[in-house]
């Protein structure tokens, strides 16, 4: 994709990011593919809330800045992520916190209960607690990498995967909405799953590839 394209919709989709809540302060990270070994990325320390096109930071594969600054240290996600799956053209990191509340409470989000969960989510992986910023972080993503497209990481947030920077974000917020629901759900009294010849059917629409 154009560069100058990219690099609006960084800033679109981090502003939306922290609109919903979904990121405060100067957390979370967005990045994109520039190209075969270039990637465009969002810079560490600032809010993604309130980022203009030309603050965005273009790196290469192993994580070294081209130009635009410095990324976040959590851009080792990223790139395992662009490394492992070839189809992954967008990475969105954030912290939504009934998505990140279940994994305090040891509680995974089933594909199951909505058709979206399945199908715009699909099987969401929990990621075992990982220092941020470190190599624990992709390291423990990668055994994961090939089966799925969502992941929550234990007590720190979340990591969508996307076709597009819009895919990955949409992942994200639908990730929130689902978490929210079931929690509704369970306030309400308990959490029924689809009726099993609906998910069945939905089944091999749910799988990791990326639409």
């Amino acid at each position: 994709m154009n560069e100058a394209i990219l690099r609006e919709e960084l800033a679109l989709f981090g502003r939306r990011l922290w609109e919903r809540g979904l990121i405060g302060g100067n957390e979370g990270n967005l990045s994109a593919r520039l190209g075969p070994d270039r990637v465009l990325a969002t810079p560490a320390g600032q809010s993604k809330g309130h980022l203009a096109p030309d603050q965005m930071v273009v790196l290469d594969l192993e994580g070294q800045a081209i130009s635009g600054g410095k990324p976040s240290s959590e851009i080792k996600l990223h790139l395992r992520a662009y490394a492992q799956r070839p189809d992954c053209q967008a990475v969105v990191h954030a912290h939504p916190p009934v998505a990140t509340a279940y994994t305090l409470a040891g509680l995974s989000i089933p594909d199951d209960v909505l058709p979206e969960a399945g199908y715009v989510l699909g099987p969401v992986a929990t990621v075992p607690f990982a220092m941020p910023g470190t190599d624990e972080v992709p390291d423990r993503l990668e055994p994961l990498l090939g089966g799925h497209k969502t992941f929550l990481i234990s007590h720190h947030g979340a990591a969508t995967l996307g076709s597009s920077l819009e895919d990955a974000y949409n992942r994200m917020e639908t990730l929130e909405r689902v978490a929210r629901v079931l929690m509704l759900a369970r306030l309400a009294g308990k959490v029924e799953p689809m009726p099993s010849d609906a998910y069945e059917a939905l089944l091999p629409l749910f799988h990791g590839r990326l639409e």
